[in-house]
Order: structure tokens, then sequence, then C-alpha cells
């Protein structure tokens, strides 16, 4: 697929099959969710996207999709729409302000056949530094075969190479940063934080149930698909989700809300610790928990995560073919 060195309407029309990887700021093909994007009107976007059965790390639970897929989704619509809407070039970075999302449960059980999404984009509060884009806001509106998912909204400025350099100073030295990440502490037991695998745990135990400690680990496939220079925003996402999970222990349910506001990066070289505490101590079916991030003494985020109980959903099951 040929992509048009000035993107207009016509190129991000012809956007309807699987998307390049490095619109989506991805190594791995495989991880590309997104599949298409066309224009429907000024600053309004259609993005659609594909959710397999299972993933490695986005794995089911209780017979649904994780709703961090979502999240992702929208991770992605940002650079592509960055892009071919907005004609930033390759090599400008986008940073996350805020980021919320409200998801049906039921709208998340697993299929016979891979999830079919459609991202319904309205941009808005565009500001620009002369030509180049400085920063936006997306409302997305998420649909599932044509039935409502949930809804999403993020925000963020756009930052070319040379202010970026300039805001991070010593930190934009990856093989720097590589080489004073913090050691990997023993990660919480998996099942505590809705994890099935030690390697897919984010935290570490601090002594304190309330305290724990963010895991940077440099080789997770995932996480980290390819080098940065900060704790990537998903693995912050996921640090918030596994202490909602762990928050409301023993009890289990899906993360239907998150909302999230982020003041400054992560940084690998220091440790970054994550709180958690409960909005409320009522007996519903709806948890909200606070969650925030301290690190040298300084707020990383503050974020409110809300873990709905549910009961297991079967997934559908068809005949073999003949």
């Amino acid at each position: 697929m040929t992509v048009l060195a000035r993107h207009g309407a016509s190129s991000i029309a012809a956007l309807t099959s699987a998307l390049p990887r490095e619109y989506v700021h991805k190594s791995a093909h495989s991880e590309v969710l997104l599949t298409g994007c066309r224009a429907a009107g000024p600053d309004e976007y259609v993005i659609t996207a594909q959710w397999p059965r299972t993933h490695s790390f986005y794995t089911p639970m209780a017979g649904r999709h994780d709703p961090l897929l979502l999240a992702e989704s929208v991770r992605q619509a940002i650079p592509l729409l960055s892009h071919i809407a907005y004609e930033v070039p390759f090599g400008h970075r986008q940073i996350w302000d805020t980021f919320r999302y409200t998801v049906d449960p039921e709208a998340l059980a697993v299929g016979p056949t891979p999830a079919d999404i459609t991202l319904h984009v309205r941009c808005s509060g565009i500001t620009r530094r002369g030509s180049r884009l400085a920063g936006l806001s997306m409302h997305v509106t998420a649909m599932r075969d044509g039935a409502f998912l949930g809804t999403a909204e993020a925000a963020f400025t756009n930052q070319p190479p040379a202010i970026y350099q300039r805001l991070r100073g010593g930190y934009a030295d990856l093989e720097q940063v590589a080489a004073h990440v913090l050691p990997l502490a023993p990660p919480l037991a998996p099942r505590r934080v809705g994890r099935d695998r030690f390697h897919d745990v984010v935290l570490a135990p601090s002594g304190s149930t309330h305290r724990m400690l963010l895991r940077t680990d440099l080789n997770h496939p995932i996480l980290f698909d390819h080098p940065v220079d900060h704790a990537p925003g998903m693995l912050l996402l996921e640090a918030v989700r596994q202490g909602a999970y762990g928050c409301a222990f023993p009890r289990q349910g899906v993360l239907t809300d998150m909302e999230i506001r982020f003041f400054r990066y992560a940084e690998l070289n220091s440790p970054c610790w994550i709180e958690t505490s409960p909005v409320t101590e009522e007996a519903t079916d709806r948890l909200p928990v606070r969650v925030a991030a301290h690190q040298d003494g300084a707020v990383v985020f503050t974020a409110t995560a809300t873990v709905t109980t549910t009961t297991a959903h079967t997934p559908a099951h068809t005949c073999a073919a003949a």
C-alpha cells in the first residue's frame, strides 16, 4: 500500500486495510490493532480495528476481552491521526496529558471470531505552533459490530525531535537510560492483580498493602515493544489496572472505567511508587479506586479506576465446518 507524501482526505480514505506499523508507533506487525481510517467530516474520522480472540498480554478474563484493548486502540489512533490527518512528520512525539475510558462489560464478550471495532473520532482543541500541530483532544465513541461498546477521550501534545530532546535533557539518551534502569524487584502474586503469569505483573510489594513499586521490564515484548526513554503510557495504565485489582482483591471484576491525568514522565532509573485507596467502602457491584504514582517526591499521575463485578461469560461455541 502506498501512502501519499501529503495527506489529504483521499489518502486517509485509502487506508482501509492492515495499517503500516510505523503509523501506530509499533515495532511488531502483530501488535497493530487498527485496520483502516477514513475522514467523516472536518476533524472527524472513522477508524476501524480488530481485536483478536486471545492475546499474549491483553488476555480475556471470564470470557471477556481485556478493556485495555480499547485503550491501546485509542493510543494507536493518536499517532495515526497525527501523521495522516494533521501532517505530523515521523520522529515527532505525541505525549498524553489526560486519558479516560468507560466500557460496557457485556459488549466485551469474546465471540467465535475476532471482534470488529469502529472508533468514531472527533478532534477538538486543536492548537498549532506556526504550521505544526502542537496538540489536540480526541473524543471517541467505540462500536462493536454496530452496537455500543464504550467511549474514550485523550488529550495530547505533539513535540518535534529538537524540542523533545531539550525537554528530556540527558534522559533522551536511550543507551544511558537502558544502562541505569532499576533492577527488577520480585513481583506481586499474579492472582492478586488479575494476571496469570509473573512475567506480566508490573507491581512489586513494598510491605504496605496500598503502596507498591512499579516494575519496568525492558524485555517485556508488549509493554516495551521498542526502546523508550521513560515508562510508556500503556505500562502506567496497566499499573493503574493492577493497583485497582489488588485493592479490590479477593473480589474480581472488569476494569470498566478509568480516568488518568499525567503530570510528568515516569523515569526508569528511580523508584516509582504506586499508591491505591478505595473511594468508598460501600458494598456494591462497582468499586472505584484512587491510584497515584510518586517519584522523587513528585506526582507522576493521578487516576481513578472502577472495578465492576460481573458474572463469568461463557464464550460462544460453533460447530466445526464440514
